[in-house]
């Protein structure tokens, strides 16, 4: 009792003297932060497209001249900015991530052989990540079922003669049958797959604000998948713009503990945007593309929580019908997503999942990324509206990758459409080509199988009817009939009994993409 008596007392002195302790955490420069850093190195790395992203780290491990590195991101950065800089020079043998459409200089190594990549869903990669920090080896969920995800042959590796043959595909995953968590008692078991748990040697990440302990700060929608990676590296290293005398921070409002944190260099703020995006009242769209738009805009109900892809479903937001409140979910971490920012009024760390400089409306709130797709894996969207490049009869899609040619990576699709939540697809109903993207069967591999509930084009509207295996025509666009869009619709479909001409949203009160909304 004496023992224990003494030990309150030591520990009773220290609380009352505050936090010390013999770790020096702070480093002088982004240099010194990264100098162990040595070939063949695993890495992850913070940011989403270029907010959040480690770029001073980044720098410096350029200038270590480590090579062989395997890096897992979930973008690739630009030609120019965050992770293209080491693509530039070379270092990168091995990349895992979700989306890495922004960055030629990336593609071009890739198509040629030069390096290996893993491509895989962006939730799984934000759960991998945070699943390792966590100590939990491995998981299971929905997402990439019946796709290459779990059947493997995903390509990974060209060869380097300029034949663009594939030498190395990925393995398939190991699944099991489980009934959804959130689902009703009477509920059947579906299939899930396995996924590992991911962790580095170094994860580099990047906040707004530090202490000395290495407590962390993130702002906004820089946040993104920080705090994620921030736990899964054996040596994790943040940037920050600014570092803080101890006890500043509010402990309340804390990001990532600095139980995680190894290093903490301050950086100089780099505030690059990648795609800025002004309001504007005066707001053209392409004629068949807001034909789309505006009719995918009564799928909106109100008080749902949405997700809209980039490209034509972004643009349903500029249309929401009279009486009708919804909320945007972003998956890089906000719900609440409001218009973009007029003039002057823009700000590098808020941005949507289409990388897009936006607003925040009153009641908005920020979160992780791993956060943001438990969200959409436990089916807390109603609705998610996506753009394809193909679509079957049976409701599969494919928008992500054509072997050989287009590497974009499925970004949050393949979440998105596992999530149980219902989805519509909106998209032209021909390709450059005059071909038709509604088929039979999809020839592209697969975002998701038996997902679709809708598909809205600039002439019809169809309704997947699992019960009947096929298709349902239950619109017909302006100046179309049935036999015209026959004629261009490559899949077979029944002809509702009730089929209506193409209705569309009215202009609303206010477009979510305009400064009055």
């Amino acid at each position: 009792m004496q023992a224990c008596r003494s030990s309150l007392s030591l520990v009773g002195r220290r609380w009352k003297s505050g936090l010390t302790t013999n770790r020096k955490k702070v480093v002088a420069s982004a240099e010194e932060a990264t100098n162990d850093i040595l070939p063949g190195a695993s890495l992850l790395v913070g940011g989403f497209g270029l907010t959040g992203v480690p770029e001073n780290l980044i720098r410096g491990v350029v200038a270590t001249g480590a090579d062989d590195l395997k890096v897992v991101s979930s973008n690739v950065g630009t030609a120019e900015r965050g992770l293209g800089l080491l693509f530039q020079t070379k270092q990168i043998s091995k990349m895992t991530g979700s989306y890495v459409g922004e960055n030629e200089i990336f593609e071009q190594q890739f198509l040629n052989g030069e390096i290996e990549v893993e491509l895989m869903p962006m939730g799984t990669l934000a759960e991998k990540m945070r699943a390792a920090g966590a100590g939990v080896p491995a998981f299971f969920t929905r997402t990439g079922v019946g796709t290459l995800v779990q059947h493997g042959g995903m390509p990974m590796r060209y060869s380097t003669d300029g034949s663009r043959n594939v030498i190395k595909t990925s393995t398939p995953r190991m699944a099991g049958l489980f009934k959804p968590p959130l689902a009703p008692p009477d509920a059947k078991p579906t299939e899930y797959i396995l996924e590992q748990a991911m962790s580095g040697d170094f994860a580099l990440v990047k906040a707004w604000k530090a202490d000395p302990e290495g407590n962390l700060v993130y702002r906004m929608t820089s946040r993104n998948h920080n705090p994620a990676v921030a736990t899964a590296g054996r040596i994790t290293i943040a940037e920050v713009e600014e570092i803080v005398p101890l006890g500043s921070l509010d402990p309340n409002e804390i990001h990532t503990p600095g139980i995680y944190v190894d290093r903490v260099v301050q950086g100089d703020r780099i505030g690059v945007i990648e795609r800025l995006t002004l309001a504007s009242k005066k707001f053209t769209v392409d004629g068949s593309r807001e034909t789309i738009a505006r009719r995918a805009a009564l799928e909106l109900v109100d008080g749902d929580y949405v997700n809209l892809g980039i490209g034509i479903p972004t643009l349903v937001s500029n249309y929401v019908p009279e009486k009708v409140e919804i909320t945007l979910q972003s998956e890089n971490g906000m719900l609440g997503v409001g218009p973009f920012p007029s003039s002057g009024s823009e700000d590098c760390d808020l941005i949507n999942a289409g990388k897009q400089t936006v607003t925040a409306l009153d009641g908005a709130s920020y979160f992780s990324a791993d956060q943001s797709f438990a969200m959409i894996r436990g089916a807390h969207c109603q609705l998610t509206i996506l753009g394809s490049m193909q679509v079957s009869m049976h409701g599969d899609m494919s928008n992500y990758l054509i072997p050989g040619k287009l590497v974009k990576g499925m970004g949050g699709a393949m979440d998105l459409v596992a999530s149980g939540s219902r989805v519509v697809v909106t998209m032209e109903h021909c390709d450059k080509h005059g071909n038709s993207k509604i088929l039979p069967s999809c020839t592209l591999p697969l975002t998701g199988k038996g997902v679709v509930d809708t598909i809205i084009t600039e002439k019809a509207v169809f309704k997947v009817l699992p019960d009947l295996n096929g298709l349902q025509l239950i619109e017909v666009g302006k100046g179309e009939t049935v036999d015209t869009i026959r004629e261009v619709t490559e899949a077979p479909f029944t002809v509702s009994d009730d089929v209506k001409p193409m209705r569309e949203s009215r202009l609303p009160r206010h477009s979510m993409m305009s400064p009055e909304y």
